[in-house]
């Protein structure tokens, strides 16, 4: 079963074809949406990192898939990154020429606090089977190059392999399972019921709290006051999550979208979660382009953050965290679209009206989380990157800005960890735009960004993180390298074929 039309499936590859690079070649998508073509920019990209990892490997007598995954092979590619788009990432020649000093680097990283509060797997006996092209796609297109040589399952998709991918080939500690829901009860990822399940499961294994789990909400949906009620009293999740656009895996199907302002549908469950004790509310928004809104027009309404800061002054308890910051130029747009439009009018949709809430609306309970919208502008654009994180910080504070990947879907989030660990934002970006620089990979904006800001939103305490350092999944992990498995870099996608 797929998300998309025979007649855009027709356009799509698996990418089989595509070249495994430690960061993409190409946009890839996974088959709720049509990825975007191989820009100018991303095809000098690869010809940089084939040429590099080709030099590099040949002088180290390994194979060039080899060196491309290691420590120097990544520092590699974030090098021909910068000599594509310009010095936007932290790296040196020497480092990427230098394997002994990328290892270093990485190995002084790896005990960094990465708490990601967005990732995903899919349920036994899903017919969401499209995914395993996703895999296929991303794989080829350099996100997890070992997909190249490996056959995809649904088992790729599944828990034991997210426990791979999540735990053993990142440095991510902490992370939240979270779902979908859909019109068809069949076609969500994971119900609430097996996302707690799985919190246990992995809470479990490692003797420690290594795992948050999303309880989703569906306004609107048939008994769904009654689900809710469930979910708070016999599941216990940390926190609620919900889809304004209502179902977005069947756009077509939608209906029951709804507004997070709606004071007669939402707000009695609002009041409901509060007594429950739970304070965080996230929100699916965004990833909406002109593409998809031209198909599902009476959806637009729904997608953009314009209900958020009422319902957030009206809440002021609760905490309002909108994933993919609400960005719409993902799911059929581009990045190019998005750094027009800055070009234009110093405005990106609908990130920047996100980022002017609080100061719109006096509040200061509204976060952003840059699942999916972190990876897919690096990729194509990582000035849209830079400009994204600066503008939510300077609009909602480095300590509303969230750590979330999206993963599994793009595989182990280990290269969006670099990515942010080496993003800066250009110094005449800074300027023009009174943006505020980023710093080093340590340092209190990205600190910020990848755990701190989660840990306090989840009262993640400080006994706890020291805890995660000697837990049964930190033994694994320590054993995992030692036995040579190595990471991935597996991600799961489509990719349109090239003209």
């Amino acid at each position: 079963m797929s998300f998309l039309s025979s007649e855009e499936l027709a356009r799509l590859s698996s990418a089989e074809s595509l070249f495994p690079s430690p960061i993409p070649v190409q946009s890839v998508s996974s088959d709720e949406f049509m990825p975007a073509p191989q820009t100018p920019r991303q095809r000098e990209f690869e010809v940089r990192i084939k040429e590099a990892g080709t030099r590099m490997a040949k002088r180290l007598g390994i194979s060039r898939r080899k060196f491309l995954q290691t420590a120097a092979g990544m520092t590699t590619a974030f090098l021909a990154m910068n000599d594509t788009y310009g010095p936007i990432f932290g790296v040196s020649r020497a480092e990427a020429q230098t394997p002994e000093e990328a290892d270093a680097r990485a190995k002084k990283l790896s005990g960094q606090f990465i708490m990601d509060m967005h990732t995903h797997f899919l349920r036994p006996g899903t017919r969401l089977a499209g995914f395993i092209n996703a895999r296929k796609a991303v794989g080829k297109a350099g996100w997890n190059p070992e997909l190249v040589e490996k056959e995809q399952t649904l088992d790729d998709l599944m828990f034991r392999n997210y426990i791979k991918e999540i735990y053993l080939d990142s440095d991510t500690k902490v992370a939240c399972i979270s779902g979908a829901p859909s019109e068809i009860p069949e076609d969500w990822f994971l119900t609430n019921e097996m996302k707690a399940q799985a919190r246990a499961a992995v809470n479990g294994l490692a003797g420690r709290k290594r795992m948050f789990s999303h309880a989703v909400f569906t306004p609107g949906y048939p008994g769904w006051m009654e689900q809710l009620d469930h979910a708070l009293a016999d599941l216990k999740p940390d926190s609620i999550k919900g889809y304004t656009i209502g179902d977005n895996t069947h756009k077509d199907l939608s209906k029951h979208p709804w507004r997070l302002d709606d004071e007669k549908l939402v707000y009695p469950a609002y009041e409901k979660i509060q007594k429950a004790g739970i304070k965080n509310i996230c929100i699916h928004k965004g990833l909406f382009p002109p593409s998809v809104e031209q198909r599902f027009p009476h959806l637009l309404g729904y997608c953009d953050v314009h209900d958020v800061g009422k319902a957030a002054r009206d809440w002021p308890q609760l905490n309002f965290i909108i994933y993919h910051s609400g960005y719409r130029w993902a799911g059929g747009g581009t990045a190019q679209d998005a750094w027009k439009q800055f070009e234009q009018d110093g405005r990106i949709e609908w990130v920047t009206d996100l980022a002017e809430i609080p100061a719109k609306y006096g509040v200061g309970n509204v976060y952003a989380d840059l699942g999916q919208v972190f990876a897919q502008s690096t990729i194509a654009d990582p000035r849209v990157a830079a400009i994204v994180t600066g503008q939510l910080i300077r609009g909602l504070g480095a300590d509303h800005v969230c750590w979330g990947t999206d993963a599994i879907w793009t595989g182990s989030p280990q290269w969006q960890i670099e990515a942010l660990r080496r993003l800066e934002i250009p110094e005449t970006l800074q300027k023009k735009y009174g943006l505020q620089p980023l710093g080093p990979a340590d340092g209190p904006v990205k600190t910020a960004i990848f755990g701190d800001n989660n840990a306090r939103l989840y009262n993640f305490t400080a006994q706890q993180r020291s805890g995660l350092t000697d837990d049964e999944i930190a033994s694994y992990k320590n054993l995992y390298g030692k036995i040579g498995a190595g990471r991935a870099n597996l991600a799961y996608g489509y990719a349109l074929k090239n003209a």
